[in-house]
């Protein structure tokens, strides 16, 4: 008798493949290779030939993918405001997430789980997106994340702290299956750690319940009326001080932003070791290279 896999031991399953090779006797290793070597073969041909992909990404529309962005930021967004062009090496970290992200549907397959509804479309309120997955029959959203970004997955405060509007996102793609239940998969892209996060909007008691009990269709419906307005709302965060110095720079939020230009038009960008910093106020120059064009971060 097959016993039903559950997304609870999903993590532990891909280790202890990982660790052992061993593969349950239900899954065909040499045909989840040849999925992953398609689905690889399709993300290149993405990245490098399909040009209707690429106009896709350009788009000045509101998307599920977007839906949990700030307002001001969705603004910009629809109403074309001129952005941050992407740098060459920014490209090559979205790609390396992708390839990340089909990794790990690899390793779930490869370790007795189901997939299903692999980029099946959705709609809400007039607004459409592509899921990522259900994994054992839940929603889920795949991704890959810097150490600090993993931790929160990790400890479950996303819903607290989701400047990138995940939340939202994977509420929308939820709400159009009819669920409320959701989740993510999500691998620490420098560690290789990997983690599983699911919040059910029908438990109440939960520390999480009052950040995801929300409507995502009142969440579109106020969305569609603010990208009709004349002028952008206030900005999403205020500058914040620069230590003792006497400067002030943009929050973590805006600084990763690429319409904060648009914003601060006086802004000046400062070369420091572990990054570029963002300075709206400078009262005491820094001593490191200003920066005119940030090609190289």
């Amino acid at each position: 008798m097959t016993i039903k896999k559950t997304l609870d031991t999903l993590v532990k399953d891909i280790y202890h493949v990982m660790e052992t090779k061993e593969i349950p006797d239900t899954v065909d290793a040499e045909a989840e290779i040849e999925k992953f070597g398609e689905g690889i073969k399709s993300l290149m041909r993405q990245q490098f030939i399909d040009k209707d992909y690429a106009n896709a990404n350009k788009r000045k529309t509101i998307r599920m993918s977007n839906i949990g962005r700030t307002d001001k930021v969705l603004w910009h967004t629809v109403n074309g405001t001129d952005k941050e062009p992407l740098t060459a090496n920014t490209y090559v970290k979205f790609m390396y997430g992708h390839v990340i992200e089909e990794l790990m549907l690899f390793l779930t397959r490869l370790s007795g789980h189901s997939v299903t509804d692999e980029q099946k479309m959705c709609e809400v309120a007039g607004v459409r997106g592509s899921m990522d997955c259900k994994i054992d029959g839940i929603v889920i959203d795949v991704k890959s994340a810097s150490p600090f970004g993993f931790k929160k997955f990790k400890e479950g405060t996303i819903a607290m702290d989701d400047p990138f509007g995940y939340v939202d996102q994977i509420k929308g793609y939820a709400y159009s299956e009819g669920d409320t239940k959701y989740g993510w998969l999500v691998m620490d892209k420098q560690n290789g750690h990997i983690c599983t996060l699911v919040y059910d909007e029908e438990d109440t008691e939960a520390p999480v319940y009052k950040y995801i009990n929300h409507s995502i269709v009142d969440r579109i419906e106020h969305v569609k009326k603010l990208v009709a307005l004349p002028e952008p709302p206030k900005n999403c965060a205020d500058p914040v001080p620069d230590g003792k110095s006497g400067n002030e720079k943009l929050p973590t939020l805006c600084s990763y932003c690429d319409f904060k230009h648009s914003c601060y038009p006086e802004l000046r960008v400062f070369a420091y070791s572990y990054g570029p910093k963002f300075l709206t106020k400078v009262v005491n120059s820094p001593r490191v290279k200003e920066v005119v064009d940030e090609e190289g971060f």
